[in-house]
């Protein structure tokens, strides 16, 4: 049975009478009394009773006061109503069927469990958000080197162009600083969101430890956990540093041939949702496998299968030896497919950023883009076909073609119909590229390196976003008995380089500076086009079986 107690009362009066100062107290009933009632409740025989001077008393269980019965303390907890009840509320039927629990161990599991918030709080979600302001501090740090290196190619360019560029160079500059400005100004937004939270943070922690010093039953036991707000870090923004494109000398359209800045790109990132159970840290850099893995087999119906790209993680446009190009899913369904204009066969894909297919379109020597299953044709080349293309971060499209006219080749690249760009000696006169019609896949790094897997050259061709030559890979330095055939080539979220080894049935993963990784087997059969979805998942277009094979190699 739940008995009532009463601590001592703030006048100090006896429990009983409740109008004389008590002296004594009774540990078996847990009641104060004073002199003259002491005899009276000895008379109740029930009980065996233990009273004792009121300062020789033992402590008693530090229950708190009810707020309905102010006269009575709450030793029950009511499960289903969630509070603390005393005797009166138990039998007065406002709790009848509920579950009582004690209200010490009740007090204690509440204990546990701000304690457990607290842990919680201090080593694994405080820490996070510390990480994420230390992350947005580096990069706004970054800044000034980053957007000063873009005030430097500015500067650089204006220098050639005298003074007929000047103007064009401060707006460009103007530009920059804007861009700088804005950049900064979204960093900022960002960390005072995050200092905002740490601050709550902080205060929730601090109240916490004081509750936990002052066992302060009351607060205690009415304590509502927060930590769930927390749980969801706030969104992480992602700024895009814009690159700077420099153009060939043209005194008659020095604006649009001065060069551009692409587009300051603002991306949120949502916070990762760390889970209770165990800390969640932020996504490492992504290993290679030891033993890259085939996850899937797409059947495309070709006879022979020469590109493929991601329009989504589960389809794929493909490029065979017909005038159809085909969608696709991972269960080898079709799911719609695209004859080009011309009845021709195109010589590459590509998917745009929008989702748009593009094929180039040698014959008709055009560059045409399908939107809603009509085709347009964006680009018509004078004196050179457009062979291979892919679409850039900042939807450009790099295209590689060729002259049969002066038996060169070249990179050009297209802000929709404009070519801002043209890729093709080195810094000593020298073609890049090899003078043929040969296959030259091409794709854009993370880095914004341009590479093309040049097979008449039997390399990988490796330039920055300038144009300038960084590197050539022509195999593994130590395989000298295979000859080195590229064919596709993609590149993925770590800045890796993969390309086709067809005739040698791998595929070679270099890093962004053109060293040799490893390789990737998986039973390749004549590997051509490649391409990798958003998840870093390579998909290889085998070109005699006319099968796409899926394989994870991080």
């Amino acid at each position: 049975m739940l008995h009532p107690r009463r601590s001592a009362q703030e006048v100090l009066l006896c429990d009983l009478c409740e109008t004389v100062p008590l002296q004594s107290h009774c540990e078996v009933c847990n009641i104060n009394l004073c002199k003259a009632c002491v005899g009276e409740h000895l008379s109740d025989s029930s009980k065996i009773h233990n009273v004792v001077p009121f300062l020789q008393r033992k402590d008693t269980p530090n229950y708190p006061k009810c707020p309905d019965h102010p006269d009575k303390h709450c030793e029950a907890y009511c499960e289903k109503c969630d509070i603390p009840v005393c005797i009166t509320c138990v039998t007065s039927g406002k709790h009848e069927g509920h579950k009582l629990s004690e209200f010490l161990e009740k007090l204690s599991a509440k204990t546990e469990s701000l304690q457990k918030d607290l842990d919680e709080l201090e080593t694994r979600i405080y820490p996070r958000y510390e990480e994420m302001a230390s992350d947005v501090e580096t990069e706004k740090a970054e800044l000034e080197t980053k957007y000063g290196k873009l005030t430097t190619a500015a500067d650089q360019q204006g220098e050639i162009l005298h003074r007929e560029i000047t103007a064009i160079v401060n707006q460009r500059k103007s530009d920059i600083e804007e861009m700088k400005n804005k950049h900064l100004s979204t960093l900022n937004k960002n960390t005072d969101e995050i200092t905002q939270k740490m601050a709550e943070l902080k205060q929730i922690m601090s109240d916490l430890k004081s509750i936990l010093k002052s066992n302060d039953v009351s607060l205690t036991s009415t304590y509502k956990s927060r930590n769930s707000e927390f749980r969801t870090l706030p969104p992480k923004v992602r700024v895009t540093v814009p690159s700077f494109s420099a153009q060939k000398i043209n005194k008659d359209q020095l604006n649009e041939m001065f060069g551009s800045l692409s587009p300051l790109s603002i991306n949120t990132e949502h916070g990762d949702t760390m889970k209770s159970a165990k800390a969640v840290s932020s996504p490492p850099v992504k290993p290679l496998l030891d033993e890259p893995c085939l996850t899937a087999t797409i059947d495309t119906g070709y006879y022979n299968l020469y590109s493929v790209s991601c329009l989504s993680e589960d389809q794929l446009w493909t490029r065979g030896e017909k005038e159809t190009m085909k969608l696709l899913n991972l269960q080898s369904k079709l799911l719609t497919s695209i004859q080009t204009k011309s009845g021709n066969e195109p010589q590459d894909i590509a998917v745009t950023r929008d989702g748009d297919l593009v094929y180039t379109d040698p014959n008709k020597r055009t560059l045409n883009l399908t939107k809603n299953k009509k085709i347009q044709t964006v680009i018509t080349l004078q004196g050179w076909y457009p062979l291979f293309v892919c679409c850039t971060a900042s939807d450009d499209l790099l295209v590689t073609i060729y002259s049969d006219d002066v038996k060169q080749s070249k990179v050009v690249r297209y802000s929709g119909s404009t070519e801002k760009q043209s890729i093709q000696f080195d810094d000593q006169g020298r073609p890049l590229y090899s003078s043929d019609y040969n296959y030259k896949y091409i794709s854009e790094n993370k880095n914004l390196d341009i590479c093309v897997a040049d097979r008449s050259a039997s390399a990988v061709v490796v330039v920055n976003q300038s144009g300038k030559l960084r590197f050539r890979y022509t195999g593994h330095p130590s395989n000298t008995k295979q000859s080195f055939n590229p064919y596709g080539i993609t590149t993925d979220s770590q800045s890796h380089i993969l390309t086709a080894d067809c005739y040698n049935h791998r595929i070679h993963i270099l890093d962004q500076d053109g060293q040799f990784l490893r390789y990737i087997h998986c039973h390749l059969e004549r590997p051509s086009g490649l391409c990798v979805d958003i998840r870093d998942n390579l998909f290889v277009a085998e070109r005699d079986t006319a099968k796409v094979k899926k394989i994870q190699y991080l």
